[in-house]
């Protein structure tokens, strides 16, 4: 076999599939892990070595590139030379994407191009079109007033055609002086002057005396005389006066243990989410007890299984405790985070008993 060919049907626009096609953080998402070299734009390091059909990382060179049409990559893997052209036509409904592979160095056994194929295919086929599906999404703009896609959907008139606009006119004007009509009498009954009230004849009557000669004036009551109180009272004992205690010498004080430090890495890139590991690293002369490394995730991720550690989230905050770790030794803990930005490659914040962790 010297050929790989595949071509799939995708409901986008040619711009967002080359935008997928190009763009590293993308095709790290839906194809395989991608790096870009640091000196030649244009070269690509595809780690591929491991996946079905493949035998070491691929080396990607761009020799030509017609945006949104037509991508074309030299590939070296291994002893392995290979040309790999992608092609975006545009359909009605969005547009047709064809990959082939062909094989100029080295050769395939049948076996291992049906697995190649297997792997683009499914990589186009199922991967990508997730990620487009999320890009789309990221695009659609709800606000219509301020002119976004949905304010260009048509409008639907209501009032039908013309007479019967004009006949439901007639009734909303009618309607209105109606109203007006109550209002204005509303208004005229609420600003009435009030009727003359009738003179009140009736005396008033006299205020009733409550004192008779037969009520008694409240008696006054005793008071107790300080001298009195002083008979019966105690004499108060007086209270000893505390002697100063000497103070003892201030002993040497302890040296604290060095603190843990920790650093973060991405263990593996997938489709909306990743591994993540944390290492900890104990520099103290003894066993260290007690840790927690606090790992802030982006909005709405979610934490998977966890490796090393026990791991319990509190909204974008999972908290991670553990065994002890060894005396001038480390301990790693992994997890697995599912995010739906398909951009997200690591978690944004990483501390160890407060300190930041290395490696974000």
């Amino acid at each position: 076999m010297i050929e790989i060919g595949t071509e799939v049907e995708l409901f986008h626009p040619p711009a967002r599939v080359w935008r997928a096609l190009t763009d590293t953080a993308y095709l790290t998402k839906w194809f395989v892990e991608t790096a870009p070299a640091a000196d030649a734009p244009d070269r690509l390091l595809l780690r591929t070595a491991g996946l079905p059909g493949f035998d070491a990382d691929v080396e990607a060179t761009v020799v030509e590139r017609q945006a949104p049409e037509r991508l074309v990559l030299h590939c070296q893997e291994g002893d392995r030379q290979t040309v790999l052209t992608c092609t975006i036509a545009p359909t009605s409904h969005g547009c047709r994407l064809s990959l082939y592979e062909m094989l100029e160095q080295g050769e395939w056994n049948d076996a291992q191009g049906d697995r190649r194929a297997e792997q683009h295919e499914q990589a186009l086929a199922v991967r990508l079109p997730a990620i487009l599906d999320w890009l789309a999404f990221q695009q659609v703009d709800l606000r219509r007033a301020e002119g976004g896609l949905t304010a260009e959907l048509p409008v639907v008139r209501l009032l039908g055609d013309g007479r019967a606009r004009t006949r439901r006119l007639w009734a909303v004007v009618i309607g209105a002086l109606a109203c007006l009509a109550l209002l204005v009498g509303a208004g005229v009954w609420a600003t009435r002057r009030p009727a003359a009230q009738l003179p009140d004849t009736t005396p008033q009557s006299a205020p009733l005396v409550l004192p008779s000669a037969t009520s008694r004036a409240p008696q006054p009551t005793p008071t107790r005389t300080a001298a009195a109180a002083s008979r019966h009272s105690p004499t108060p004992t007086p209270t000893p006066t505390p002697t100063a205690t000497p103070s003892r010498a201030p002993s040497a004080t302890t040296p604290a243990a060095p603190a843990l430090t920790a650093s973060y890495e991405t263990v593996s890139d997938r489709l909306f989410g990743y591994r993540g590991a944390v290492t900890i690293t104990n520099p103290g002369s003894a066993a260290k007890d007690g840790w927690t490394v606090l790992v802030t995730l982006g909005a709405r991720a979610e934490i998977g299984n966890v490796n090393g550690a026990d791991g319990k989230q509190n909204g974008q905050v999972v908290t991670f405790t553990g065994p002890a770790v060894p005396a001038g030794g480390s301990r790693t803990f992994r997890f697995d985070v599912r995010d739906p930005d398909a951009s997200a490659t690591a978690p944004a914040g990483c501390t160890i008993d407060g300190a930041a962790c290395a490696g974000l």
